[in-house]
């Protein structure tokens, strides 16, 4: 059997192929080698061990955010090998999975919007150009840990209009002590802070919610998708794009960048190409 994953730093999608056909999916939480320590990745393995259960899988794909360097292939499919004992593991940048889920062989260009940010050009076959991922303190415009950074900025800072400061108040009852300790000092500070997307999820029809939320996407798409609208095909992946769609959509096309298509999971795209093949 063959196990493929698409692995963001919130969580990762699993599904496990016998004969070309799905044989079962099911849903981890994720990691990014960059920032989490062997013994998570190591435990988050584990628990895909045990639901996979007595199935003989003797094949892996990986795809997954932070698995852009050798160092890093290297490192996580040794931790495969070691918790599950499968040797034959392929592991590959989440862009990759990005580009095959949405475009299969086709080229085209695509972008990532969900817990982090990133694009990349696609000649159907490989990745040909890529935007330098510097990670959730200096990059990742656009993505649910840039706009759960907006949120909470313009809440400490007193720039959150009163309405909404009430709104926050009640749904996270926060004190600048503990979000600075839950930051700089706790585990997936990335996952936290993207955490804070819900709130603008919930409170989508509002203006300031809006404009945050356009502000973050302008500041992607200047940063990467520097390509020009008529060079290729543009696609999005992700929960943020997905979620946002109607925001993103009107920002794309202030700028003459026509999206063919956004997809909230990348997973339905790669059973879709593994099925092709």
């Amino acid at each position: 059997m063959t196990l493929i994953c698409d692995c963001g730093s919130t969580k990762a999608e699993w599904a496990v192929f016998n004969d070309g056909n799905v044989a079962k999916q099911f849903i981890t939480n994720g990691f990014n080698p960059n920032f989490t320590d062997g013994e998570t990745i190591k435990s988050i393995i584990s628990e895909v061990k045990n639901i996979v259960d007595n199935q003989d899988v003797n094949k892996i794909f990986f795809y997954g955010s932070g698995c852009g360097s050798e160092a890093n292939k290297i490192k996580v499919s040794m931790l495969f090998a070691m918790v599950l004992g499968v040797n034959d593991i392929e592991v590959y940048p989440d862009t990759l999975g990005a580009c095959r889920a949405l475009f299969g062989n086709s080229p085209g260009i695509a972008c990532i919007l969900g817990t982090g940010s990133n694009a990349c050009v696609y000649d159907g076959g490989k990745i040909t150009e890529t935007v330098a991922s510097l990670g959730f303190m200096i990059g990742d415009e656009g993505s649910g840990c840039h706009i759960g950074k907006r949120i909470v900025h313009d809440y400490f800072l007193g720039l959150m209009p009163e309405n909404m400061r009430k709104k926050f108040d009640e749904k996270y009852h926060l004190d600048r002590e503990t979000f600075l300790k839950r930051v700089y000092q706790g585990e997936q500070p990335s996952r936290f802070l993207a955490d804070f997307t819900k709130f603008a999820a919930e409170n989508i029809d509002n203006q300031y919610v809006k404009t945050i939320v356009g502000d973050c996407f302008e500041q992607f798409i200047s940063s990467s998708i520097p390509y020009g609208s008529g060079r290729s095909d543009v696609a999005f992946v992700g929960s943020i794009a997905f979620i946002f769609q109607d925001i993103l959509l009107k920002h794309l096309a202030n700028h003459n960048i026509k999206c063919s298509k956004i997809l909230k999971n990348p997973m339905d795209g790669l059973i879709e190409y593994y099925k092709s093949l």
